[in-house]
Order: structure tokens, then sequence, then C-alpha cells
């Protein structure tokens, strides 16, 4: 069926996440920069806390597209070993590339959240999300990272996802819930009507929103 853009997959996600609304204990962390709209909209449904958590992929140089593998708030680091053994990268050149994606991720911190400070993930149920999944390195990534912090459950939650993916196994994640898993996946952005890039305004300005709009309080 596929989605309009990101606020109505958002949505329909949020539909599928409704066990876990008005509970003091979930927190909903989007994967900038094209989860955070639809996570925006799954805390304003569940009533939650709204946060990021950064991950940036590893791309093989002068083949940036072709992951090798990703890094995570934390100083998590996770390598696609298929890729670096194939291509034989070396281990100056994983460093070299991971040290400037890590300058990017901390420039984006500063930059997305400005003065707040992140927020705790210990002893919570933490929501991830992303706008979808594809071969789940980045969830994976984020959700090995957020294990470090002693979260007490991690839900991986995406609107699509290829389907061979869709197991909580393949995202390190406790559960996983995805809105639709088509046979012929083929990538992200063909589920979308609308699939522009998010900007780094428009995460700023989503996370400024959701701190105005504090949950209320809630008795569970």
């Amino acid at each position: 069926m596929g989605f309009q853009d990101r606020t109505e997959a958002g949505q329909r996600l949020a539909a599928m996440l409704k066990p876990y609304a008005n509970r003091s204990d979930v927190l909903v962390l989007g994967l900038p920069r094209g989860g955070v709209p639809i996570a925006y909209e799954v805390a304003k449904v569940l009533n939650a806390p709204l946060d990021i958590f950064l991950v940036r992929k590893l791309g093989v140089p002068r083949h940036e597209e072709l992951a090798m593998g990703a890094i995570a708030s934390g100083g998590v680091r996770e390598l696609n070993q298929e890729v670096v053994s194939s291509i034989r990268i070396s281990h100056e050149t994983i460093d070299k590339t991971a040290a400037e994606e890590q300058q990017e991720l901390e420039r984006r911190e500063r930059n997305y959240r400005g003065n707040r400070p992140p927020l705790n993930v210990c002893d919570r149920t933490v929501i991830l999300i992303d706008d979808g999944l594809a071969t789940g390195a980045s969830m994976r990534v984020a959700a090995t990272a957020l294990r470090q912090q002693q979260p007490k459950q991690i839900i991986a939650a995406v609107p699509v996802s290829a389907p061979e993916n869709c197991k909580p196994s393949q995202v390190n994640a406790d559960e996983i819930v995805c809105v639709e898993t088509p046979q012929q996946f083929r990538a992200i952005g063909l589920w979308y009507e609308q699939f522009p890039q998010t900007s780094d305004e428009e995460v700023k300005q989503l996370l400024d929103q959701a701190s105005q709009e504090k949950p209320t309080a809630s008795g569970k």
C-alpha cells in the first residue's frame, strides 16, 4: 500500500504501538534525519517524550553508497565484515573514515540538541524509530549502542521493511514493529509518495515542538 509521506507513516506506525501509550517508562527515539518526523508523530500519539539517537554510515571510500559499517552515539562501531573482507579495506581506512564520521555525528548532535541534554534511557522502554529498514545496519548499530545504557527494553519500529529484516534478531531489539513488509522491497523511498530529504532545520523544529508539548502525567 505504501504511505503518502512520513507524517502518515508515523500515524500508522503509532496506531500499531498503542499498547505503549500513556506509560511513564516509555521513551521514543528517532534516528535523524528521516526517522525524526515519524518518531514525532508516534511520540505525540503515545504521549511519550521524544529524543534523537544519532547513527552515521561508514561508506567505502569512492563508493560511499556501499556501507562497510556504521557508528552511533556512545562511541559504538559496527563493521560489515563481508564488505570489509571482500574489498580488503585496511584498518587505517576504517579508522580514518570512522573519525571523519564521528566529527559529523558530534556536529549534528550539537546542532539538533542545542543545550538540551540527552534523555536518560536507563530502565526505560525505548521505541527506536527510522523511516524504513533496508539492510537494518543503522537500526542495529543504534540498538547495540543503546544496550550500553541499560534500557529495560528496546522496540525497533518502522513503517516499511524488507521482510527478512523485520525480525528482532536482525536489529538487536527485544521486539520489532513493521507496518508493511512488501516482498518486492527494493528501496525505502519507493514506498512513499513524497519522500524528500529531511532537513536539519526540520529535525530541530520537531524536537523544539516536542519539548514544548511535554507528555501529560500518567498513572501507569
